[in-house]
């Protein structure tokens, strides 16, 4: 069975780099973004059925439980999980059902300022009319919840830094660090050019 680890935060907050360098030093894991069912959803369903935000929909939260269960079922290694969640209930309803059913899910909360997640938006050419600026000042009221647990402070951390704090939270043995500057900076760019939505 599987070990889910859930990585929240902020969007700007580093939840794909971090995955993504986790992913590169952990050979036995595999990413499962629960985004893509949601992006999915709005590209069969009629306009008249969107949602603001496909977490409301019930059925992206059910979509999510069953393909983490289906995935830590028949498979060992762990299972990483890039997705900002805010809301305590549909954090109940997902975690604590996958807990419910017996697996080992594991939730880290990635922390930044205000200032560091703008910053970190515009680097990604995230305006002030982007869905991640206007999501801030949610993410961060919802974020001072002590509900939301293993918080990790990340202002100042490089990526590598950062998977290493995750990896020691979740009891995990990484793979040493990429010791090429150059070459750590291109694995970086690839997971950010793979996030981008056609």
């Amino acid at each position: 069975m599987g070990k889910i680890i859930w990585i929240n935060g902020a969007f700007g907050g580093g939840k794909t780099q971090t995955v993504g360098e986790l992913h590169r030093r952990l050979p036995s894991s595999f990413i499962y973004d629960p985004e893509n069912f949601g992006f999915w959803m709005r590209k069969n369903e009629p306009r008249e059925l969107f949602a603001e935000d496909f977490q409301d929909v019930p059925l992206w939260r059910e979509v999510t439980v069953a393909m983490l269960s289906r995935i830590a079922d028949g498979y060992s290694g762990a299972i990483l999980v890039p997705m900002t969640l805010t809301k305590r209930d549909y954090y109940n309803e997902i975690l604590g059902k996958l807990r419910s059913r017996g697996y080992d899910v594991a939730h880290v909360q990635l922390v930044a300022s205000r200032e560091t997640l703008i910053s970190r938006q515009r680097s990604r050419l995230d305006g002030k009319n982007s869905w991640a600026y206007r999501q801030l000042d949610r993410c961060l009221k919802a974020f001072g919840d002590p509900h939301f647990e293993n918080k990790i402070q990340t202002d100042g951390l490089s990526i590598p830094e950062v998977a290493e704090r995750v990896a020691e939270v979740c009891g995990l043995t990484l793979l040493p660090r990429q010791k090429s500057f150059i070459k750590q900076k291109l694995a970086e760019i690839r997971t950010s050019l793979g996030a981008i939505r056609r």
